[in-house]
């Protein structure tokens, strides 16, 4: 690469920033500068970075002089106060929250289906949903191919995309204390964010509304359960799509196989599919147990999942990040 980059990591002490630092390591990215960006409890605090101590160092507005991306893993508080600064300054921003995924003028990106959306950014990009990303990297093969008519999706997502806070709260219940609301503990949940007035949560909502979104159709329909389970990392998927024209499985099976990011691990003959233990601090998503519905002819069953932390968050960032350099 002929020109290196100056870049900011707001949340590096967070399991995603963690995880961007991980990834960034391997990268053939020059990084002429890079800001390591925490909250006031992480403030003062080293990091390591090729080779090197990084000092951890509070949010301001100064952080982000002089630079040209920004990552932001913070929660969507962050993003909504210093994103816009940073944008404002001429830095990229690539937004890991759910702040401006739905806003019309901010990209919702996944390279491998919609990089030529980053054509048209105003220097804040959007990250999708953790699930929404593992979802739909493996459809799009089969919607270019055959059309998609709906979605009907199940998740069985892990602590780890509650963040640090969720994994305090199973270790100490594995101890025997008590935490305040539903136990995660030998147990699982059938919420994660806050219910809409239709009765699904934010969270299946993200995955209805970002589909349409990325993939530039409003005729889609998803319905999701998404589902806490006391898995520490890798979010699993149960997938319903109904295709709009017909198909052979061995077609399904190959086209995403040949897709980018996307790996089948398909033999139930030897027990072969994939599971969340498997697929940690792996880039690609991966899916198995594919066949054809016994309701619908027209309808293919298939089990997804995916590294929540690299691929559905920090991962795709970088890719992103990639693209535009």
């Amino acid at each position: 690469m002929r020109k290196g980059i100056n870049l900011v990591i707001v949340g590096a002490t967070g399991l995603v920033g963690q995880e961007a630092l991980k990834i960034l390591e391997d990268k053939d990215i020059t990084i002429n500068n890079l800001k390591l960006v925490a909250s006031e409890k992480s403030t003062g605090a080293s990091v390591s970075f090729r080779g090197e101590r990084k000092s951890v160092v509070g949010i301001s507005d100064s952080v982000f002089e002089g630079m040209d991306f920004a990552i932001f893993s913070a929660g969507k508080e962050i993003s909504l106060k210093y994103a816009p600064v940073a944008a404002t300054k001429g830095i990229v921003v690539i937004d890991n929250s759910n702040a401006f995924r739905m806003k019309r003028d901010v990209p919702l990106v996944i390279p491998e289906i919609n990089a030529d959306d980053l054509k048209k950014h105003h220097n804040i990009i959007a990250n999708p949903n953790c699930s929404t990303i593992g979802m739909l990297l493996p459809l799009y093969p089969l919607y270019r191919e055959f059309g998609i008519k709906y979605i009907v999706v199940s998740t069985y997502q892990a602590m780890s995309g509650a963040g640090k806070r969720y994994l305090d709260k199973y270790d100490m219940e594995s101890r025997g204390g008590e935490t305040n609301g539903y136990p995660i503990y030998n147990n699982v949940i059938p919420q994660i964010d806050l219910f809409e007035g239709n009765g699904f949560t934010v969270e299946e909502m993200k995955m209805f509304r970002e589909t349409r979104k990325i993939l530039h159709d409003n005729s889609i329909k998803v319905d999701a359960t998404c589902v806490r389970v006391p898995v520490v990392r890798g979010h699993s998927e149960s997938c319903f799509v109904k295709l709009n024209r017909p198909f052979k499985v061995e077609q399904i099976r190959n086209l995403m196989n040949e897709a980018e990011g996307v790996k089948v691990v398909d033999n139930i003959d030897n027990l072969k599919y994939p599971t969340p233990s498997m697929v940690a601090s792996k880039d690609a998503v991966y899916v198995g147990r594919i066949r054809r519905s016994n309701i619908d002819e027209m309808a293919v069953n298939m089990w997804i999942v995916s590294d929540n932390i690299r691929k559905g968050a920090a991962l795709n960032a970088i890719q992103i990040m990639e693209y535009l350099i």
